[in-house]
């Protein structure tokens, strides 16, 4: 009898190991320019920065929002 497992080829595995890491890098980002925000708002509390349009008022200015996440992210 022989072993039937099948490894996925390491080109897949190094592909998908990537976008994990720009999955996160990504996460990282947006955690900092948060964290840059917050402290500048903390700092200076007379300078309002512009939110960003939530999803009342997206569907009010008639932008459709997704239905469902896109089906790769986490």
């Amino acid at each position: 009898m022989t072993n039937r497992i099948s490894f996925p080829p390491q080109d897949f595995q190094k592909m998908c190991e990537q976008a994990e890491r720009d999955h996160e890098a990504r996460k990282l980002q947006r955690l900092m320019e948060r964290l840059k925000k917050q402290i500048a708002a903390s700092q200076n509390p007379g300078l309002r920065l512009e939110p960003k349009p939530s999803a009342a008022s997206a569907s009010l200015t008639g932008q459709k929002l997704p239905s469902r996440p896109a089906p790769f992210d986490r």
